[in-house]
């Protein structure tokens, strides 16, 4: 098997979905029994970030504006669309108006919109 090179990692992710990078993660959590919590950390400061790019409007944040009546199926989808446990996608929907995803590109935004809607909650993009 061939060593991929860091740029040809990248581009095979940059190929994923959301959910199947979300899987991914969980794989390679299992695999070399690591966290991937840092990339909350990295969130928050990618948030911060984004105030600097948003006059470009190429970096949104998914705001849950309210889970609706189908709750459990939109707590499903904040931990498809993130690498939160259930306590703490629960706690996401519990708290809305909350941001789910920030400083995401427009793609990944909609596309995490489009899943959050399809589940029953009300989402913003800002």
């Amino acid at each position: 098997m061939a060593k991929l090179t860091t740029e040809e990692l990248l581009e095979q992710f940059a190929g994923l979905t959301l959910v199947e990078l979300n899987d991914f993660v969980k794989a390679f959590e299992d695999k070399f029994e690591v966290t991937a919590a840092a990339p909350v950390a990295v969130a928050g400061a990618a948030g911060a970030g984004a105030a600097e790019v948003e006059e470009e409007k190429d970096s949104f944040d998914v705001i849950l504006e309210a889970a609706g009546d189908k709750k459990i199926q939109v707590i499903k989808t904040v931990r498809e669309l993130t690498s939160l446990g259930l306590g703490e996608a629960k706690a996401v929907v519990d708290g809305a108006p909350k941001a789910v995803l920030e400083g995401a590109n427009k793609e990944a935004a909609e596309k995490a919109k489009a899943a959050l809607e399809e589940a029953g909650a009300t989402v913003t993009l800002k």
